[in-house]
Order: structure tokens, then C-alpha cells, then sequence
């Protein structure tokens, strides 16, 4: 009796893997920088739903729960950033400490916009920046930072800490920010903090500035 061969399954994975190794190696980009400019004068009015530095409960539209799964407004951007805060077993374990910088680490992409885990050990600041022309939602989920931020209205101090409900004035779960928004967040205390942020779209570019009001210029590389 003759033995029938039968055709072996490719290993779609292995030849993936081959034809990868075969491939000359990418080139890590490092995300533009803005050279440096005349300081931004255009920063947020205040006016509009992106322009809201706040809590966003306190806005009916931007507390929607009917959303879709890849958000596309300021509204579906902050009920994301809630949910992934809320989903403590998805983020927790990541997280890592670095004694010479923040330490971060991409949690999601999705079309016009990813997501951000962060961590703060005490003393590790931001520095005086903005996001280029992304805007974006912030929320702390463990420990506490301290963000100033700076308008045309003056510098304003608050303090971000997790599950907020009282607003702005008793540090509110989180931030909303336009592109432009000028602020520095530091981790004043004497605990590590772990932060969640959302850029729309993606973060390629932050402009640092000097920092105190009176020097309001993008210091030079």
C-alpha cells in the first residue's frame, strides 16, 4: 500500500519572523523638535470645548457614554482616558521607576490619537512646555502632581489626584488641554505618582520654555 504525503502547514509566523531578520534594520526616529521661535501667542482662549482646562464632569458633553470604540471628539477622548484609569489590572503592572527621568510607556494607539502611561518618582518634573499642535487629557492615577499652568489670565497652581470629583478648585480627576496649553507638572510630594495621558494627535513635537512669566520664550537648544 502506498503511504499518501500530506503538505505541511507554513509557519506563517516563523517566515514573518525570517523575513523580518532578513530585512535591513529600521532606524529609530526620535520626534521632531520645534526649533526655536518667537513664543507662542495664539494659546488657549478658553472658548471652545478643546480649551477647557477642568474637570470634564462638570460638562454634560464631554461625559458621554454613548461613544464609539475609537473615540473622535474632546467627549469620547476623556471617557477613554476614564476607562483605561479605571482598568487598574491593565496599567498597574506595567509600571516601572526611573531614578534619572520619567519613565513612559505607550498603553494605546487608535486613528488620530494615543495614550500614555507615565510615572513620577518625587522631584521629577515636566519642565514648562506645551504639546505642539496636539491637544490631550491628563489624569493622575496614583499619587498626586502639581500643575501650573500659564494663560493670558495669569499662572494658576492646582493639584491632580485620582478619582476627583470636586473640580478644578479640589484638584478634579483629570485635564483637558488645547493645543498651545502652556503648563509644567511636577510630583511634589513624597510618594511615587503614576499618570495617563491622551494626545490628539499623537505627541511628535513639545517646545520647553523658560520659566517664569516674564521669559516666556522657548529656550534653545
Amino acid at each position: 500500500m502506498r503511504t499518501r504525503l500530506r503538505p505541511r502547514k507554513r509557519n506563517r509566523d516563523r517566515n514573518k519572523h525570517a523575513r523580518s531578520a532578513a530585512a535591513p534594520a529600521a532606524t529609530a526616529v526620535r520626534p521632531a523638535v520645534r526649533p526655536a521661535v518667537p513664543a507662542p501667542a495664539d494659546w488657549a482662549d478658553g472658548l471652545s470645548d478643546v480649551s477647557i482646562a477642568g474637570d470634564p464632569l462638570a460638562f454634560p458633553h464631554l461625559a458621554r457614554t454613548d461613544l464609539p470604540r475609537h473615540p473622535t471628539t474632546v467627549a469620547g477622548y476623556a471617557q477613554l482616558v476614564r476607562e483605561i484609569a479605571a482598568d487598574r489590572d491593565r496599567w498597574a503592572p506595567l509600571v516601572r521607576y526611573d531614578a534619572l527621568t520619567r519613565w513612559y510607556a505607550r498603553l494605546e494607539t487608535g486613528p488620530g490619537y494615543e495614550v500614555w502611561l507615565l510615572s513620577w518618582l518625587p522631584g521629577q518634573s515636566s519642565g514648562l512646555h506645551d504639546h505642539g499642535d496636539s491637544s490631550g487629557v491628563l489624569t493622575v492615577v496614583q499619587g498626586e502632581l502639581v500643575e501650573r499652568s500659564i494663560t493670558h489670565g495669569g499662572e494658576t497652581t492646582r493639584t491632580l489626584r485620582p478619582g476627583g470629583t470636586g473640580g478644578p478648585a479640589a484638584g478634579g480627576w483629570g485635564r483637558v488641554f488645547s493645543a498651545g496649553y502652556l503648563h509644567e507638572v511636577v510630583n511634589a510630594s513624597l510618594e511615587p505618582a503614576v499618570s495617563i495621558h491622551l494626545y490628539s494627535p499623537g505627541l511628535t513635537e513639545m517646545t520647553q520654555y523658560r520659566s517664569t512669566m516674564n521669559e516666556l520664550a522657548p529656550e534653545l537648544p
